[in-house]
């Protein structure tokens, strides 16, 4: 059986420490799915039910393992599904590898089926991109294409005509006219080093020890280094916010953190931000910047992977290009203890009365059920060691505030892009690379509806993973997001009757629950946790239970009331939900 391409691209993708390849075929990939069939003892292909779910899957698999995810889609049509998830990836800045198929070389050009030129497609996703037009390109460009997302820590793409696939590997079918051979190159990435300069370090640890009401913000990019921050947190005396993405840097309940910081965060970090004489920012490029200080009262301190990231949204004093944990073992050594505590003191006491505040909205007598307190079973019944994915929506607001990170607890959503649906692709794939571990999908009814096809690829690929409803039968965060712009909700809700997504995932084989009474959920998380196979609890929640910001703006509160006067047509049950939950705070 002669050897093809395709089997060069699998095995180079294998030598990468490439398992899994998450996909849907279709005849313009015909020849990779056989260089897949070849290797299958060296590569697993998880069919999927919708492309966008696979590139969800890869870019969730970067996210949680920090190794490259691979997804594969046929030409035209099934490299289009691929965008959304692929730009989740580039947003959010993991590695992700997309493979899509492309017509015949011998018709490019000619209006073919399906002739979609997916390379310039991707021109603005992809980091690197390229059709491959030889067999002797093979496999450096896989090594070109996996080292530069590691390198740009993005997407990069390759297509691969039908007859490329199938040609006969390492062929070269064209005379050389120039003094080149095919390139021979090596699934190797060299890591940079991400140690600081030491005059970059020393600059920092001076503006740093001056400070009297220090703060620390850290992201994602310092998911790594939770010993090294709560390290430096210590000797600085300083609170430290995280923002969502970064949520699982350190424990929830540390006796440094104020939470997050934005629309979804806690009153003590906007206070935080307000009164700091000194912003340290770590591993993160935080996008809202109106929730950041005014340069002109304080100090900003940055230590930023990317050099074209440090100072992007806030003037700062000190940019230090490292990696988030070298830098901070960097810095400790030259920060001076603190004489008083009294600043950090001051917001332990504010987060304590916020986590009281929180807790008293968990409350189980609530009808219709508060999103809070399912939120608060679901955190309750979880193992230490458990990954929850989180749709875009309201439920990040719940999972923000009612999810605990602790022990070995992990945390993952789509964060720049703020895309729907990627919280049971993500899921399965996280379910895929940690057989051993409870994975948790908690989704809304509006994103969980975008791709519930993707239950049955759980039952199929018996992947035990544990899918959570918030159902309020709207898209909820657009609904009050009208409101805050002043305007009554328009198109939001949906029209009875409500779905019972439990029948679905029965019908798939799975476990599935409804849940319309709060006596009820308990045992019901309860049954899909304990559940040997993938499991599905739906949870009709109140409708009218708004997501609050931390710390309400006079313009927030005057757009709300101004939504009430110019007709909104709910308003009876929005106010009589917000007395609740002040009467709740209030601990009557």
């Amino acid at each position: 059986m002669a050897r093809i391409a395709s089997e060069s691209l699998i095995e180079r993708l294998a030598a990468w420490g490439v398992d899994t390849v998450f996909g849907l075929p279709g005849d313009g990939i015909n020849g990779i799915m056989e260089g897949l069939r070849r290797h299958r003892d060296r590569v697993r292909f998880v069919l999927v039910h919708h492309e966008e779910a696979a590139a969800f899957m890869a870019t969730g698999y970067a996210k949680a393992t920090g190794r490259i995810g691979v997804c594969l889609a046929t030409s035209g049509p099934g490299g289009i599904h691929l965008l959304n998830g692929l730009y989740d990836a580039k947003l959010d800045h993991v590695p992700v590898l997309a493979i899509t198929g492309m017509q015949e070389t011998s018709v490019l050009g000619t209006g073919y089926q399906q002739e979609v030129h997916l390379d310039k497609l991707f021109a603005d996703v992809a980091e690197y991109n390229m059709m491959v037009t030889n067999p002797a390109q093979l496999p450096s460009l896989v090594d070109l294409a996996i080292r530069t997302s590691y390198a740009r820590r993005g997407v990069s793409h390759l297509t691969l005509p039908n007859d490329i696939q199938v040609a006969e590997a390492g062929a070269d079918p064209y005379k050389s006219v120039a003094p080149v051979r095919a390139p021979q190159t090596a699934p190797v990435y060299l890591q940079p080093s991400g140690a600081p300069r030491q005059e970059d370090v020393e600059w920092a640890a001076e503006l740093l020890n001056r400070a009297e009401r220090p703060a620390m913000l850290v992201g994602q990019g310092a998911l790594h280094a939770r010993e090294e921050v709560l390290a430096v947190a210590q000797a600085l005396g300083a609170p430290v916010v995280k923002t969502l993405p970064g949520k699982a840097v350190i424990p929830d309940d540390s006796p440094f953190t104020t939470g997050g910081l934005g629309l979804l965060g806690t009153r003590p970090s906007e206070e935080l931000m307000d009164e700091a004489d000194v912003l340290f920012m770590v591993g993160t490029n935080f996008p809202y910047s109106k929730f950041l200080p005014e340069v002109r009262d304080t100090r900003v301190v940055q230590f930023e992977a990317d050099p074209t990231r440090a100072g992007a949204r806030i003037a700062t004093d000190v940019p230090v290009v490292c990696d988030a944990k070298e830098g901070l073992r960097a810095l400790l050594p030259l920060l001076h203890p603190r004489e008083s505590n009294a600043h950090l003191a001051k917001y332990q006491k504010m987060m304590a009365k916020w986590r009281s505040d929180m807790e008293a909205l968990e409350n189980p007598d609530r009808d219709p059920i508060a999103p809070q307190y399912v939120m608060s079973i679901i955190d309750q019944f979880a193992t230490d060691d458990a990954i929850m994915t989180c749709d875009s929506g309201t439920i990040a607001t719940w999972a923000a505030r009612h999810w605990t990170i602790r022990g070995g607890r992990e945390f993952y959503l789509s964060g720049t892009l703020a895309t729907m649906a990627p919280g049971l692709p993500y899921a399965i794939a996280m379910q895929h690379a940690y057989p051993g571990r409870q994975v948790i999908a908690y989704v809304g009814d509006g994103g969980f509806s975008m791709l519930m096809a993707e239950f049955l690829t759980a039952v199929q690929h018996r992947l035990p993973v544990k899918v959570i409803i918030n159902n309020n039968n709207s898209l909820g965060q657009i609904l009050w997001e009208q409101m805050v712009l002043g305007y009554p909700e328009h198109g939001v809700r949906y029209a009875q009757p409500e779905a019972d997504f439990s029948a679905w995932a029965r019908s798939c084989g799975g476990f599935g629950a409804k849940v319309t009474k709060s006596e009820d959920v308990a045992h019901a998380i309860g049954q899909a946790l304990a559940h040997d196979g993938p499991a599905l609890v739906d949870v009709d929640v109140n409708p009218n239970e708004p997501p609050m910001p931390g710390k309400v703006s006079y313009d927030q509160a005057k757009s709300f009331a101004q939504a009430f006067l110019k007709g909104q047509p709910h308003k009876a049950a929005i106010a009589t939900t917000l007395f609740k939950d002040r009467i709740q705070k209030l601990g009557d």
